[in-house]
């Protein structure tokens, strides 16, 4: 709900005070004036403790969950959730029952009837929620979307994109990590890893809808059977390849400055340790980081590539592909009038445009952000908090802005291509509506 007063600072909540949560928030630290963090939820002292030490919070607005804070009267005008993926609307219904607005980590839901469920609470509460597609607000999509209406490159036809997973983020977050199995995560690889990519592509064909998609994926790669000859069960205490495998958590982890805070600490939502010796035990023992990535219990795919046909006849592909060197985006967007295509880390734009002359046959044009100091997500982290501050209080929003029906199209699409997927890559229909 738009704020009253929109000289003072939003006020909020944090709710699951994780990576991405915490970042957001951030922005109240660089923007006072617009942004004030007065309370957090989380089921972890520690984790609240540091919260309410970065954010001086009140220890009375401090509490140990969603369910916790809806008990008590609405004291700021939004929450940031940041929950994890199976637990975004579980936490998200009761405080959007009690008037809270909310900026919702992606996918906003595991599943259609969740994601349904969410929207009949938002228009019952009047309460607004907007998500993080935080790559819709990169220099690099943005441009995309403001060509495409402007019409410059014509009626798309179709949009090739292409997402490759780093090995080491593949291991950390999907074999080993949070994402790994289904059934702890009630979230697939698609909707975990490429919602981004999935939504970027909805996004960019607009009011032109997905109409049917089919999917071809599978875990090819971290299975027992690929494990190397004389692996052992933990990198650290029982494998002889541990100074060899590209997967080891020694390599990955401890012979990388600074990769310990950046991959595994973080994950525990806990300070790290002061001493390598502590470290190693942790990897020894009972630390799900430590284990050999050919024996762990994961069931994720590691590829997965996805076919949507749009109403119009427009066709857009995705493919995502774990295990590469490292980890990148590509699009290719074909239009009636030309083309843009371009890699995401390299932060540049090829804009081919038709155009028959004795000299070519077309124009082409180079955008290039490389010299900006573009920060998170292609400099997407802090716009989307800029945006989200207006969503807050009521005043215009970008392009870019996302609510829960503009994210509908691509949580739905990705939910259908794995059923797809588990029916041997059979064409889905996409439907809108309940």
């Amino acid at each position: 709900m738009p704020q009253e007063n929109e000289n003072r600072p939003v006020t909020a909540v944090i709710v699951g005070c994780g990576h991405r949560s915490m970042i957001y928030a951030s922005y109240a630290k660089e923007h006072p004036q617009h942004l004030r963090i007065v309370g957090a939820a989380d089921p972890s002292e520690e984790a609240l403790r540091q919260a309410a030490e970065e954010y001086g919070i009140d220890p009375s607005r401090l509490f140990s969950s969603a369910e916790e804070l809806a008990h008590v009267p609405r004291f700021a005008d939004v929450v940031i959730n940041g929950t994890m993926d199976q637990q975004h609307v579980q936490t998200s219904l009761p405080l959007l029952r009690l008037g809270y607005d909310m900026l919702l980590e992606k996918p906003f839901a595991v599943n259609a009837e969740e994601a349904f469920a969410l929207l009949r609470c938002a228009r019952e509460s009047g309460s607004r929620v907007m998500v993080c597609h935080v790559l819709r607000y990169a220099h690099f999509y943005q441009a995309i979307k403001e060509r495409i209406l402007a019409g410059e490159i014509g009626k798309i036809i179709t949009i090739a994109s292409n997402e490759y997973v780093s090995y080491d983020h593949i291991v950390t977050s999907y074999v080993r990590g949070k994402w790994a199995k289904f059934e702890n995560c009630q979230s697939s690889m698609l909707l975990a890893k490429c919602s981004h990519d999935i939504d970027i592509l909805t996004w960019l064909l607009g009011e032109d809808r997905p109409a049917r998609v089919c999917s071809f994926g599978s875990r090819s790669l971290f299975r027992e059977e690929n494990a190397p000859k004389g692996a052992g069960t933990r990198c650290t205490l029982d494998c002889p390849l541990v100074d060899t495998c590209d997967y080891s958590a020694k390599r990955i982890y401890l012979d990388r400055p600074g990769a310990w805070d950046g991959y595994v600490w973080k994950e525990f939502g806990c300070r790290r340790p002061e001493r390598m010796e502590t470290m190693l035990h942790s990897l020894n023992t009972d630390n799900p980081y430590g284990r050999c990535v050919f024996r762990c219990d994961n069931d994720v795919v590691d590829r997965q590539s996805v076919l949507i046909e749009f109403q119009s006849g427009a066709t857009g592909t995705h493919n995502m592909i774990g295990g590469a060197a490292g980890g990148s985006r590509s699009i290719h967007v074909t239009g009636t009038g030309g083309e843009i295509y371009g890699s995401f880390e390299q932060h540049r734009l090829h804009i081919k445009k038709i155009h028959p002359t004795p000299e070519g046959l077309y124009e082409e044009e180079l955008l290039d952000f490389s010299g900006e100091d573009v920060g998170g997500h292609g400099g997407g982290d802090t716009r989307l908090m800029e945006d989200f501050i207006h969503f807050a209080r009521g005043e215009k929003t970008s392009v870019s802005c996302t609510g829960l029906d503009d994210s509908l199209p691509g949580h739905m699409t990705v939910f259908m291509a794995d059923k797809s997927r588990e029916q041997g890559g059979s064409p889905m229909k996409i439907t809108l509506d309940e």
